[in-house]
């Protein structure tokens, strides 16, 4: 199983005078990891939630704004 969430770890220099950002995150999007969208894919049951997610079908869906929290955020 893929996920559509990765992260990775930057360099921090020790003479850096910012705050650091220990861990960076991006998203990449749900088409990626589908070769072609098959056919007989399950639909959203109602128009109000396709629109709501912005796609016709449940596994095209990518949440927006991002759902994971930085700490100190939290």
């Amino acid at each position: 199983m893929f996920t559509q969430y990765k992260y990775w770890k930057p360099y921090i220099s020790p003479f850096d005078p910012c705050k650091p950002i220990e861990v960076k995150y991006y998203a990449t999007p749900p088409q990626l990891y589908m070769g072609f969208q098959p056919p007989g894919l399950p639909q959203f049951q109602t128009p109000r939630e396709a629109l709501m997610a912005g796609t016709l079908w449940p596994q095209l869906f990518s949440p927006y704004p991002f759902p994971i929290k930085r700490r100190d955020e939290a």
